[in-house]
């Protein structure tokens, strides 16, 4: 069944995006893309991007020189070029494929810069949903955290930086990947809701060839006092203190 696209505001409203019940966004994406720290000369792939979000924060900073977004599904690319034409944004660059079949798609070694926020949980683990959308969002059955590592590591160019999110309790397994495929975790931040409670996200940067040596950030609330922290506001453009 065709899914309903609605409009979701960013930056304070001036900025919309398309989005659907099967592709929209939450905090994660939006972190992942701040962690990530663009620049105006970086070019950027963003592996399942679903309606675009990481990239189109990125863009409407002013970041990328160019900016590829990869999805499987048809319905996320098509909100994704919706997107593209309302807003005139040319340095968007939408794919329908299957990331592990990118190889004359995309220029191996030009990237800069390659997001991912992934499926959380592994083939058959936890209660699958039956929306096959839904599950191949939530579960790694059209991709896993090899194929990705594998695919970002042809992307990236010497020295590129690959950016993650997952759940922490998949922190070692993750960082392991990378240095299998060449990538070194560099930088790390996990994210808890508040002071005293477990982290339900970590964010790890890599870099392609890069020196040993890794940087753990302090960890990010996402609250304080009952109400979104200093930082969130920052993150989410309305700080004013």
């Amino acid at each position: 069944m065709e899914q309903a696209v609605k409009k979701e505001p960013l930056n304070g409203g001036d900025f919309k995006i398309n989005v659907s019940a099967h592709h929209t966004f939450g905090t994660d994406a939006v972190l992942l893309s701040r962690f990530a720290g663009a620049k105006e000369n970086d070019t950027l792939c963003d592996l399942g991007t679903g309606c675009g979000i990481i990239a189109l924060l990125m863009l409407c900073d002013n970041k990328l020189q160019r900016a590829y977004g990869v999805d499987i599904s048809e319905e996320a690319i098509s909100l994704c070029e919706k997107t593209k034409e309302e807003l005139n944004l040319e340095k968007f660059l939408p794919l329908c494929a299957d990331l592990k079949e990118l190889k004359g798609k995309i220029p191996f070694g030009e990237c800069t810069l390659v997001t991912c926020n992934p499926p959380y949980k592994a083939a058959g683990a936890g209660i699958v949903n039956p929306d096959s959308v839904d599950r191949m969002a939530r579960h790694e059955t059209a991709c896993n955290l090899d194929d990705i590592l594998a695919v970002a590591a042809k992307l990236l160019q010497f020295g590129g930086r690959l950016c993650m999110c997952h759940r922490p309790e998949r922190t070692a397994e993750l960082l392991a990947k990378m240095r299998e495929q060449k990538i070194e975790p560099k930088k790390m931040r996990f994210v808890a809701k508040s002071k005293g409670c477990e982290p339900w996200l970590v964010l790890v940067e890599g870099r392609r060839g890069g020196k040993t040596g890794m940087r753990v950030a302090d960890t990010l609330y996402i609250e304080e006092n009952g109400e979104l922290s200093p930082e969130m506001l920052k993150i989410y453009g309305k700080y004013k203190g």
